[in-house]
């Protein structure tokens, strides 16, 4: 079978003829509809994961969709996702073990459940499961310009926050995001960001802050938040550390909430990815993503280093 191929650590992949992957107990083969690509496979693909890397040579991807081919817990034939398959998502078939998939509409675009797995859950589970958004909440969206923010923006609309401010650097991308459901933006360059945050929430700033980026914008953030405001950090883009004062804390009975999608419980990832699938079919979720032929992965590797605002999807 053909397969984007790491031969060594940092090095681009290589699209060649590998072997077909062996289904073990409790495994299914899936023939890929889409893989993903995403920081964390740059990572593994540098050896700088914490999670490791698979023994060299190995199959780049670490997400996908397919058809189900054999399995036990799956019929043949049925369209399933996973966070992270056994044996590498960038080749015509792959092995993950069946308490790693859940099914997926059988109508759905594979290109676009891949595009709403490991970024689009990052969003939504972030606004959904850990923000444990109220009916009514006003949300801040740090980074409202990337995948995970254009998501969860979409997210706090369609689940009942009564104000939705996105904030980021790229202009068009925050034009872009009032059309997907902020009621305001703010530039992350603004001169005084805390003020620019206080007049995005003229009725009171957010119950419910969305943050992929620590740093100075969290700190921003913090500062002009209402007591009880729940903060869920899902990332580091804009600082890996920041002098956060016990008073901020205490004062404003801050909650601070992490959030990865590679810990959350199999049920919830499930749940919120069918459920997004459902509001793209019924044409109120979409996600901007862009594809890239299998034989063409090494082109794919290379625009993800660049650090793309949409989500990349190799296919077959």
């Amino acid at each position: 079978m053909r397969a984007a191929v790491i031969h060594e650590l940092e090095a681009t992949p290589v699209v060649e003829e590998r072997e077909e992957p062996a289904r073990g107990e409790g495994q299914a083969l899936v023939e890929t509809g889409a893989a993903g690509l995403n920081p964390v496979d740059l990572a593994i693909g540098a050896g700088v994961f914490y999670g490791g890397h698979p023994p060299l040579p190995f199959v780049a991807g670490r997400e996908g969709v397919g058809h189900v081919l054999e399995g036990n817990a799956f019929a043949p034939g049925t369209l399933v996702a996973t966070l992270r398959t056994a044996s590498g998502s960038m080749a015509e078939r792959f092995v993950a073990d069946e308490a790693e998939l859940w099914e997926v509409p059988a109508d759905a675009d594979p290109a676009v459940a891949t595009a709403l797995g490991i970024a689009g859950l990052a969003g939504w589970l972030a606004v959904e499961e850990r923000g444990r958004i109220q009916e009514g909440d006003r949300v801040l969206v740090l980074g409202a310009t990337g995948t995970v923010g254009s998501v969860a923006v979409q997210a706090a609309r369609l689940l009942g926050a009564s104000r939705v401010v996105a904030a980021g650097r790229d202009a068009v991308r925050l034009e872009r995001s009032v059309r997907l459901g902020a009621d305001a933006t703010v530039h992350l360059d603004s001169a005084d960001l805390e003020q620019a945050f206080r007049d995005a929430f003229p009725d009171g700033g957010p119950e419910l802050v969305i943050d992929p980026l620590w740093g100075p914008p969290a700190l921003a953030a913090i500062a002009i938040a209402p007591i009880g405001v729940r903060f869920v950090n899902l990332g580091q883009s804009a600082g890996a550390s920041m002098e956060l004062a016990s008073a901020a804390v205490r004062g404003r009975r801050l909650e601070i909430i992490g959030h990865t999608v590679f810990e959350a419980q199999h049920e919830d990832l499930a749940r919120g990815h069918r459920a997004m699938l459902r509001h793209v079919a019924a044409g109120e979720l979409e996600v901007d993503l862009e594809t890239f032929p299998r034989d063409q992965a090494a082109e794919a590797w290379a625009a993800q280093r660049a650090g793309p605002a949409h989500k990349l999807v190799v296919t077959a």
